[in-house]
């Protein structure tokens, strides 16, 4: 159970797109690695069944005996489901295949849509001191990702630089919408990031621009670029601000990770305390 009493935990941010393939779970690896790197305390908690942001961050499934789905339960304590990751102050919570049944088996648990809440708030999570919660959203508007936007503070969404990207945003702001309503009145959108953008391309400056146009200030100024080193980062575990530091890939999420935090005044750079 969550304690009221407890104070102002970390910024809770969850990574949702219900479509796959727009570069979400890649934004949640590089984007949190790029906070760990400019000095914040920061956990990952991989709620996609896939498990792509454990593996990663180079977690084998071996290593993830305890979970998310354990975190979800709340029975096993976290300090068995917090793992370090080889990224210097980025820790994170593993996901097995496991999860993928877990709309059928929590239908019948009251609570079904606040047990990521509760375990986010529970007063274990003091003790790693973190200033922000990254949660990786599983490509669907399931109880999985109902759970992420009920305990969050606010939802970032990573949208594809591509045709009927837009049209693709309806369904999750009516979903978000529905969360305010029903569950987390304060639930804001972080912001839009553009990703897999080709600046040669016609239709990612059209895309772009429609964003821009509709969205306004909901859109960050910094954009993820098509980059094969964002790419190949994932098949030697590691974010591509490590694999390769220098690159158009790593230098933008170190970016979006400063755009972030100015402008969100509840997380506060660790340089400024």
């Amino acid at each position: 159970m969550s304690d009221l009493t407890r104070p102002t935990g970390p910024r809770i941010i969850a990574v949702a797109n219900q479509k796959g393939g727009v570069g979400k779970t890649t934004t949640t690896i590089n984007l949190g690695a790029a906070l760990a790197a400019d000095g914040f305390s920061v956990l990952l908690v991989d709620l996609d069944p896939q498990g792509n942001a454990s593996t990663g961050l180079g977690v084998e499934v071996s290593q993830r005996e305890y979970n998310t789905y354990d975190l979800l339960l709340g029975e096993v304590p976290l300090e068995d489901i917090v793992q370090e990751s080889d990224v210097k102050g980025l820790l994170i919570v593993p996901a097995t295949t496991g999860l993928s049944s877990a709309d059928i088996e929590l239908i019948s648990n009251e609570k079904r849509s606040f047990l990521l809440y509760d375990a986010l708030r529970q007063p274990a999570i003091d003790r790693y001191n973190l200033d922000i919660i990254l949660i990786d959203c599983p490509p669907s508007l399931n109880l999985l990702t109902v759970n992420a936007m009920v305990s969050a503070n606010s939802i970032l969404v990573p949208l594809q630089s591509e045709f009927f990207a837009l049209e693709g945003l309806s369904q999750l702001m009516l979903t978000i919408r529905e969360v305010r309503q029903t569950a987390n009145a304060n639930l804001r959108i972080e912001g839009i990031v553009l990703t897999m953008y080709d600046s040669r391309n016609r239709l990612s400056q059209q895309v772009e621009a429609d964003a821009r146009e509709n969205l306004g200030d909901l859109v960050f100024k910094t954009i993820i670029p098509r980059n094969v080193r964002v790419s190949e980062a994932p098949s030697f575990a590691m974010p591509v601000i490590e694999y390769d530091p220098a690159s158009k890939g790593a230098r933008a999420y170190r970016q979006l990770a400063k755009e972030l935090v100015a402008n969100n005044s509840m997380i506060i750079d660790p340089k400024e305390r």
